[in-house]
């Protein structure tokens, strides 16, 4: 990748992730909810898929592979798994503290 390239993709990264936050800021503040909820759990479900994936992809490995492991798809899954719910934790985060001040 060269600088051209990263020059677009970095703003481009942070003005989307900026626009999550927002929308996370503005459906955490609605009388609904549940409206809040709808962010985290996408990002829950997708964390939960990816590492499903990941156990599929890590059980089509050729058994003729000595170095895989028979438990080697646990790390991979609960690596990906953990990593992708950091935004869910983020947007949890957003919601209680929004929840927290609406009620307050």
């Amino acid at each position: 990748m060269n600088i051209a390239n990263i020059a677009f993709v970095v703003p481009a990264a942070l003005v989307i992730l900026a626009g999550f936050i927002l929308l996370q800021i503005f459906l955490s503040k609605r009388n609904n909810k549940w409206l809040g909820l709808m962010l985290p759990n996408i990002c829950f479900c997708v964390a939960l898929a990816g590492s499903g994936y990941q156990i599929y992809e890590w059980s089509t490995t050729p058994y003729e592979n000595t170095t895989a492991s028979a438990f080697g798809w646990v790390g991979a899954a609960a690596a990906f798994f953990f990593t992708y719910n950091v935004p869910t934790i983020i947007m949890l985060a957003i919601y209680f503290a929004c929840r927290g001040k609406t009620k307050a």
